[in-house]
C-alpha cells in the first residue's frame, strides 16, 4: 500500500483531514469534548510528518498512542521542529504517568530509528512510497533489540526535558 493511501485510511479511521496542515486553529479531542487550539505554521509543518509517523509506526491516536509516538519521535529526533519537540515532550511526560512501560518501549524503538523531521524531508517526498519502503527509510524494519543501559540513561536524561516541555506547552 502507498503511504498516501495508508494516510487516507488513518484520516478516515480517526476523523482527521489535511485541514490541520493549513488551518489557524485545530481541535484537540478530550474525551467527549474537543478544545480549540492555536495551530501555528511550525505545528502545521510538524503535524504533517507526525501523521506519517503514525502510519509507519502503527501507534494509535489514543492517549497512550500519542504518548508512544511522542516518545518515539523524541528518541528518533525532532530536528529543527520546535513544535514537535514541545508537543512530543508533553505527550512523553504524560505517557510516563499513564503508561510508563509502553512509553519507554516506544522511546527505545525510536532510538533505533530515524524520523522524517531530520533533514529536508517533506510529506510530499514520501507519499508515493510503499509503506514498507517508508518503514525501511525510518529503520523500523529492523529487529527490535532489548533495552540497554544506554537506553535507560537516555530516557532518564530525556524525561526531565519532557517535563519542561510539558510545562512550556501548557503556557504556549
Amino acid at each position: 500500500m502507498l503511504v498516501r493511501d495508508a494516510r487516507a485510511r488513518y484520516f478516515a479511521q480517526n476523523g482527521f483531514s489535511e485541514a490541520s496542515y493549513r488551518d489557524r486553529f485545530t481541535r484537540i479531542p478530550l474525551g467527549p469534548i474537543s478544545l480549540p487550539m492555536w495551530n501555528p505554521p511550525s505545528r502545521q509543518r510538524a503535524v504533517a510528518l507526525h501523521d506519517v509517523h503514525h502510519v509507519a509506526t502503527g501507534y494509535a491516536t489514543t492517549w497512550s498512542g500519542e504518548a508512544e509516538i511522542g516518545a518515539w519521535e523524541i528518541a528518533a529526533g525532532c530536528g529543527e521542529f520546535a513544535a514537535a519537540w514541545i508537543y512530543d515532550a508533553a505527550a512523553m511526560a504524560f505517557g510516563v504517568a499513564i503508561c510508563p512501560r509502553r512509553t519507554f518501549r516506544a522511546f527505545v524503538r525510536g532510538r533505533r530509528a530515524r524520523s522524517l523531521y531530520a533533514g529536508e524531508r517533506r510529506v510530499d517526498d514520501v507519499l508515493d512510497l510503499h509503506v514498507d519502503e517508508l518503514c525501511a527509510l525510518l529503520q523500523l524494519d529492523r529487529d527490535r533489540a532489548p533495552a540497554t543501559w544506554r537506553d535507560y540513561v537516555a530516557f532518564a536524561i530525556a524525561l526531565p526535558r519532557a517535563l519542561v516541555g510539558a510545562v512550556a506547552s501548557a503556557f504556549s
